[in-house]
């Protein structure tokens, strides 16, 4: 059994993992601990200050703390690309390592595995679809620009919270991902963990006619990679394909 925990903020496509193990295979288990999110309502703001009070240690360590005790991960994953990236290419690493340092397994995020992926695929051309708003959307291009990657084109759909992005169904995302489709980027990106993707990628990659890659697509993959596995499916987009 290979075990990669997921440190998810708030509710939202939390789901989705349960659905990746369906698909990766019996002796895989993606546990979520959920992670603290601030404000009354206990709402993923897509906000910058929100988000750098999301992504804070504290928060972070605790959800780390408890899923290193509950479930002995092999690796494990922050599971969000907003409350990674606000921090930017040295504040991710920075972010990972104070969560790998605290419990001695190999750490990542969604944003360093949106990075990860692109260097995979030899992607260096990229559009992305964004839930946020253009200013928290921008963090997100500065990040991919420290590894040489061009956006080409970005939408960014100023979707409020997590929680909304989340109640976005089948058609609703279907019509977000069209709306950045450069011609010639190599791959479409989709960052929001909230965003329900994971059982649609095949059919994203042939409505865009490119390689999609989607948060929480790339948080599972990258966590096994991290926890040394490589494993394969026909569901799951080019990035899982052998």
């Amino acid at each position: 059994m290979t075990t990669v925990g997921m440190l998810y903020p708030g509710h939202s496509a939390e789901d989705e993992y349960p659905y990746l193990e369906s698909v990766l295979g019996d002796d895989i288990h993606l546990p979520v601990v959920h992670t603290s999110v601030g404000g009354p309502d206990e709402i993923t703001t897509h906000e910058v200050e929100a988000l750098l009070d999301l992504g804070k240690p504290e928060r972070l360590l605790s959800g780390a703390s408890e899923i290193a005790r509950q479930h002995a991960p092999d690796a494990v994953m922050w599971a969000c690309t907003s409350g990674s990236f606000v921090f930017g290419w040295d504040g991710a690493h920075q972010q990972a390592k104070e969560i790998q340092e605290a419990i001695n397994v190999p750490t990542s995020s969604t944003s360093l595995a949106f990075a990860a992926a692109l260097r995979h695929l030899g992607v260096s051309k990229v559009s992305i679809s964004a839930t946020y708003p253009e200013d928290v959307s921008r963090h997100f291009v500065e990040l991919l620009g420290h590894q040489d990657v061009e956006v080409l084109e970005m939408a960014s759909h100023d979707i409020a919270s997590g929680e909304d992005a989340g109640e976005l169904d089948h058609d609703s995302v279907i019509e977000l991902a069209r709306s950045a489709n450069a011609p010639e980027a190599q791959a479409v990106l989709i960052p929001d963990t909230a965003l329900h993707t994971v059982r649609w990628i095949n059919e994203l990659e042939s409505v865009l006619g490119k390689t999609v890659l989607t948060a929480n697509q790339v948080t599972a993959w990258y966590g096994l990679q991290l926890a040394g596995r490589a494993v394969h499916s026909d569901q799951l987009g080019a990035l899982f394909r052998p």
